[in-house]
């Protein structure tokens, strides 16, 4: 990822340095949050709070880790909010479904694109079935493929902690699907 952006700039409002983060980071953290929600047109809304966020809080990075690390940080907390807040509205009768209803249909190959949903879908709930700091963990190491350190500085724990998390969520997952996958062979 490119961390040539110029902080300073940022910080003196400098709207094409703005827009220079916003085209380099915008793909990336979309896709962490879409893993994360599971949802795109969530993952859309947060995306763009985040770098509202980014804008009005660059004056107060102090660089003691890379603005990449920063701006992870931000999506990651932006993401908890809303499931803390999607949490809340269930727990109150209001039913939220956890993939999009709408089908997209496709031309190529529908059987093969069916079950690529089916398994893409199996993946997310399995991911969404783990713990929070295990889902995230796994989240940015595996689809964002963000190094250990880079998620120790995002999530504010040890290089240890990002460790066992993954290590832990890549067990969980194989126990969960493995189960799934056998379940579908019968």
């Amino acid at each position: 990822m490119n961390e040539e952006i110029d902080i300073a700039a940022l910080q003196k409002g400098d709207e094409k340095t703005y827009q220079e983060l916003v085209k380099v980071f915008a793909k990336p953290i979309f896709n962490t949050c879409f893993y994360i929600l599971q949802n795109k047109e969530e993952a859309e809304d947060v995306t763009q709070d985040i770098f509202v966020t980014v804008f009005q809080s660059i004056t107060f990075f102090k660089g003691d880790s890379k603005l990449s690390t920063w701006i992870y940080r931000i999506a990651i907390n932006k993401c908890h909010e809303l499931l803390r807040f999607k949490k809340r509205k269930k727990r109150f009768g209001i039913h939220i479904p956890i993939f999009g209803s709408s089908i997209e249909i496709k031309t190529e190959a529908p059987d093969e694109i069916l079950h690529q949903d089916e398994r893409r879908k199996v993946l997310f709930k399995a991911i969404s079935m783990l713990p929070e700091n295990q889902q995230i963990a796994y989240t940015l190491y595996n689809m964002e493929e963000l190094s250990y350190q880079e998620i120790a500085e995002s999530m504010n724990l040890s290089l240890s902690a990002i460790e066992s998390l993954i290590f832990r969520a890549k067990q969980n997952l194989r126990k969960s699907l493995s189960e799934f996958y056998k379940i579908n062979e019968l």
